[in-house]
């Protein structure tokens, strides 16, 4: 400390500490304002001292636009680290000179890491950048921001040390003071971890969460400010908090987020694992529990984290065994017996909310919930910033193209999908690694970079984990890909389209987006391609169930299949949720003919579903029905199926493109006139057509055998003579007047559920004679 009262007689400045943008992490800039470099007499990229309880050095670099009229300092998770300062605390900056060093030596930053390289390669990583030992520094191998002096710059331009950010640590440095390494400077790398000052510092900070802005803000009011100023609410004369319950999906970084708070708070951090503190002996779990909560007190301020408490503090009336009620009353016992100002604060993580015993989940125990979602776009671009921080990328990679596409993946998908484009880029250049050397050449690793293909591949394995248990893929049709449904797509651009890629202007108008939309028309006319190029049109993730699947012969459980789909979709929203053939899942209720109790319940859970009290947001239901009378009318009305989509067969122009799409890989010979084939095939579907085209290739084998050149206009004549239209003239009129039907029965049927068994009326009778006052 000596060191920095003597930097405080300097020449500074006091600034308050805040982040840094996520992308600028572990590159050991300091954002100044302007008054600050005029007052320290510093420019662009010289290097300043930042002094809190510990002293470390930074890059100066202007502030951002926002930043230039406050007395802010902006830092990375490591430099506060390094400072042993907190956001929102106050640092003095100086001046400062580097000398170039004769020996660096680095370690890795944890334990369980374990580092075996060329220190060539790390040297390059460094070269020129200011460090100070007992700093926690960052490996990098992308570009810095884009607003650098060129000499600044050439710091950052080295190629990666490793295909992921490694954190380590300066374990000493020859001079001592503020070192740079230049080319003369003696690297060297440890194996394993080791301290260089007591105590060693964590390594997981806000830098290394994303998409979790307010969740952190949160967090830090109920956690930090108690933890570092208790006399805050002492002077309110209230008490602090004592415990917050994070919840939410598998993977979206409930115990990093209880890390990062940990580190950042400077407490100290007692985890409890849940199925670890379960013994085998009478009393031997309530004893651990209460020992954690002891030690806790004695190093306050410090965190508890209960990971996965559900397993430890079950719901005590659902669970026989007398051991896990003792535990529950326990934790009970122990979280009211915390002093108000004992300085310990309680965080617990788990993805099952409803199962953990209600007595928890009242203020005094667990004073706040806080629910960690599945990201969003924004979210997940900062996700992914992260996971690919220190990752060579090749130039044709798009990070926000690649946020834009992974809808529905959370962190550990994010890290997954990260993971495994790296795997592809190291199988790249496996041939050119020799396996009897111990060492990889610097030049082979110089040329290794993650693409945008390996990107792409990746994407093909890893799936969203909420979505692992339901068939959801992300679809390869396009509205390019389907011919001859004009009116339709049109319908399905606005009503889906639309607002899944800009719901700010449907906010900003005061209306909601369509929830469902019922394709209905003859078979064969492309209603299942569309649900499909809709989502891909929409870029959203694609759920497409059958009616078997959701049906069950045991009473209730296709009511909570039915609840469960809805649930999953909600949490990979933007999805499209398909249904096909959805008359037999949702038949008319009342209709009689000895209908199963089962249908009648299905048909009221999709209506509470999708009208309920639980608004379905980004997720829209597609149905799909060639008979839409056999519907039940509460779901054809607005507020449900919003829009009644009917898809037809094509006409002349439409079965032209049809047949264009089907015969774009098929060489036809000069005499074939797609134009003169859409003439003769009146009131053919699109899978009629395809039919056609089929029988025309089968023709041209048949004729040439295995050495056919191309097929010709009598190839499609003699396949013309064996299809048919599928679709009859009668079939065409009466789905015509079905149109102007479909909506006035929604309407008439609404007060069949106060109508007694008995006395229902069938459809046609309701639909000739109308319901009579009630």
């Amino acid at each position: 400390m000596a060191d920095a009262d003597a930097a405080i007689e300097k020449n500074t400045v006091r600034l308050q500490v805040a982040a840094a943008r996520q992308e600028e992490s572990g590159q050991g800039i300091a954002r100044l304002p302007r008054s600050a470099f005029q007052k320290l007499g510093v420019t662009e990229g010289d290097v300043v001292e930042i002094i809190g309880k510990r002293s470390t050095v930074a890059i100066a670099m202007p502030a951002y636009d926002e930043d230039q009229s406050l007395d802010v300092v902006r830092l990375d998770g490591l430099q506060r680290n390094n400072a042993e300062c907190g956001s929102g605390e106050h640092v003095q900056i100086a001046a400062a000179e580097s000398r170039p060093a004769t020996r660096v030596v680095f370690a890795p930053a944890s334990r369980e890491m374990r580092l075996q390289g060329p220190s060539q390669a790390l040297k390059r990583n460094f070269f020129r950048k200011p460090i100070v030992a007992g700093d926690l520094v960052a490996t990098t191998g992308q570009q810095p921001v884009q607003n650098m002096p060129p000499e600044v710059r050439r710091m950052f331009n080295a190629p990666a040390y490793a295909l992921t950010q490694i954190r380590l640590n300066v374990v000493s440095t020859s001079p001592k003071g503020i070192v740079h390494i230049d080319e003369n400077t003696e690297v060297e790398l440890r194996s394993e971890f080791e301290e260089s000052t007591p105590g060693g510092r964590a390594t997981v900070n806000y830098d290394d969460v994303g998409g979790m802005g307010e969740t952190i803000q949160q967090l830090r009011e109920m956690v930090e400010l108690p933890l570092r100023y208790p006399e805050l609410f002492t002077r309110l004369g209230v008490d602090p908090p004592k415990g917050v319950l994070l919840h939410g999906p598998p993977g979206t970084g409930k115990t990093r987020l209880a890390q990062a708070v940990a580190n950042e708070s400077d407490a100290n951090f007692s985890i409890i694992n849940g199925p670890e503190i379960m013994g085998s002996g009478y009393g031997e779990s309530e004893k651990r529990l209460r020992e954690v909560f002891e030690e806790a007190s004695k190093n306050a301020p410090a965190i508890v984290f209960i990971d996965e408490i559900d397993s430890i503090a079950p719901k005590r009336d659902q669970v026989p065994g007398e051991a896990e009620k003792r535990l529950v009353a326990q934790l009970l016992t122990l979280m009211d017996g915390l002093e108000a100002r004992a300085n310990v604060v309680v965080i617990a993580a788990t993805n099952r909310p409803e199962a953990i015993d209600e007595a928890l989940r009242r203020p005094g125990r667990f004073d706040r919930e806080i629910v960690i979602g599945v990201p969003d776009e924004k979210g997940r671009r900062e996700i992914i910033g992260i996971h690919t921080r220190g990752m060579p990328l090749g130039d044709k990679v798009d990070l926000d193209e690649l946020a834009r596409t992974t809808y529905g993946f959370v962190g550990a998908d994010l890290a997954a999908l990260a993971r495994e484009a790296a795997i592809d880029a190291v199988r790249r250049i496996m041939p050119r690694l020799d396996l009897d050397e111990r060492e990889i050449p610097a030049e082979v690793l110089d040329d290794l970079y993650v693409s945008r293909e390996d990107f792409l591949t990746a994407l093909k394995r890893v799936q969203p984990s909420a979505m692992r248990e339901v068939m959801v893929q992300v679809p390869n049709v396009a509205w390019q890909d389907i011919g001859g449904v004009g009116d339709a797509i049109g319908k399905l651009k606005e009503g889906i389209e639309l607002p899944m890629k800009n719901p700010e202007a449907f906010r900003r108008l005061g209306i909601r987006a369509a929830k469902g939309f019922l394709l209905y028309g003859p078979p064969g006319t492309g209603k299942t391609l569309l649900a499909k190029a809709v989502a891909k049109e929409a870029e959203a993730n694609f759920i497409s169930m059958k009616s078997s699947d959701l049906l069950s012969k045991w009473y209730g459980e296709s009511e909570q299949q039915i609840a469960k789909m809805f649930r999953r979709a909600r949490s990979v929203a933007p999805c499209v949720v398909f249904i096909d053939e959805i008359d037999s899942l949702v038949p008319a209720r009342g209709s009689g003919q000895g209908e199963p109790q089962v249908t009648g319940r299905v048909v009221n859970t999709i209506l509470a579903e999708m009208d309920g009290l639980e608004e379905l947001q980004s997720v829209v239901v597609i149905g799909a029905t060639n008979r839409p009378t056999l519907v039940d009318p509460a779901l054809l009305r607005p507020g449900r199926f919003d829009e009644l989509v009917y898809v037809g067969t094509p006409d002349k122009a439409g079965r032209e493109q049809i047949l264009g799409i089907h015969t774009e890989g098929m060489p036809l010979a000069e005499d074939v006139s797609l134009g003169r084939i859409a003439d003769q095939t009146d009131r053919f579907t699109g899978a009629d057509l395809e039919d056609v085209v089929r029988r025309a290739g089968l023709n041209a084998l048949q004729r040439a055998g295995g050495d056919v050149e191309n097929v010709t206009a009598a190839d499609f004549d003699e396949a013309l003579k064996d299809s048919r239209a599928t679709v009859t003239q009668k079939m065409e009129e009466e789905y015509k007047k079905m149109r102007g039907e479909l909506k006035k029965r929604a309407a008439e049927a609404m007060p069949i559920g106060f109508i007694h068994e008995g006395m229902v009326e069938s459809t046609r009778e309701r639909k000739h004679g109308g319901v009579s006052d009630l």
